[in-house]
């Protein structure tokens, strides 16, 4: 016991006195006094002494080499799981958002940008036409009224049926954001650039995998966007980034763009708000679009209140900073 109560106050560790006490029980077992007779001339005594027997020695050192090991392995375990993490940053509470019924139903803080019934949410879209719920591409390219920095897009669309054409020239369009273009392409077994084909950031990279589906059929983008930055002389920040799922499969993921995705010349950023029409193209294909909604996103604000610091029952010591 009084071993125990030593180990505790060294180490600080309650796992290492009940340890070292259950240790000394067990010992005063192994080594226990064995009765034993000693003949004398007048009378036999008996006499006690402890087993000191080779093979009961050895399984004493085995006892506390195992003892030793679980102390020194346990103890940090058991002082550190009691010891709790303080970032000291305070954060504002989440918003509440109502989720749609299915995943490709707007939440409660989407944009609706076309439900299947007009197009008030887009200009110069007098030519484009609204057919059983669905917007079919007219003649020239439509951009949202309203403009958008970084955010969430769902997007529908299905390549024409029966299927026309070859390459680029087979139900091809593009959703926009200002300058920047994903490839909206019938990539159905059938063949082009792989930097043009359907989810591609146009002239930059392929996507990651071709999950397009039979022509007629629809598809869908999820598309989040990060938009470009500028400083106050025009020079480049922070480029744009997009992450893109083709029918709920990644296939760009957080692709940093080189710049602007023109046919005839290699990309490049020119400065511009960080707010920016979405656009659909028309590319003299009839694709058609349902369902399109976008979200602004914007990172979660917090406030430091203190340094990091690492709490427990009895104090708290702050993290050292790196770097």
């Amino acid at each position: 016991m009084i071993l125990g109560l030593k180990s505790f106050l060294l180490t600080g560790c309650p796992a290492t006195g009940i340890l070292s006490f259950v240790t000394t029980l067990i010992c005063s077992y192994l080594l226990r006094p064995e009765t034993f007779k000693r003949s004398t001339t007048r009378r036999q005594v008996p006499m006690k002494k402890f087993d000191t027997r080779p093979h009961r020695v050895l399984t004493l050192g085995k006892l506390y080499l195992v003892v030793c090991t679980i102390s020194i392995t346990i103890c940090p375990a058991l002082r550190a799981t009691a010891a709790e993490y303080l970032p000291g940053i305070e954060w504002e509470e989440p918003r509440q958002v109502t989720p749609g019924k299915n995943n490709q139903d707007p939440p409660s803080d989407a944009v609706i940008l076309f439900d299947g019934v007009d197009t008030n949410a887009w200009n110069n879209a007098e030519t484009w036409s609204v057919t059983d719920g669905f917007l079919i591409v007219g003649k020239g390219m439509i951009s949202t009224k309203e403009t958008f920095g970084d955010c969430q897009l769902h997007v529908e669309w299905s390549s024409p049926l029966p299927a026309e054409g070859t390459g680029q020239g087979r139900g091809n369009s593009g959703v926009f954001f200002g300058p920047y273009e994903i490839q909206v392409l019938d990539s159905f077994e059938n063949a082009t650039y792989f930097d043009g084909q359907a989810a591609a950031i146009y002239k930059q990279t392929p996507p990651l995998v071709n999950v397009m589906r039979k022509p007629g059929a629809w598809n869908s983008y999820d598309i989040i966007w990060n938009t470009p930055h500028f400083d106050a002389e025009g020079n480049l920040t922070e480029p744009a980034t997009v992450t893109v799922l083709h029918n709920g499969v990644l296939v760009q993921n957080n692709f940093e763009l080189l710049g602007d995705t023109p046919f005839n010349r290699p990309p490049r950023y020119r400065p511009h708000p960080p707010d920016l029409p979405i656009r659909l193209q028309d590319h003299r294909n009839p694709v058609r679009f349902r369902n399109i909604w976008v979200r602004k996103i914007a990172p979660i604000q917090g406030k430091r209140t203190q340094p990091p610091t690492l709490r427990d029952e009895k104090k708290s010591t702050k993290r050292p900073k790196k770097g």
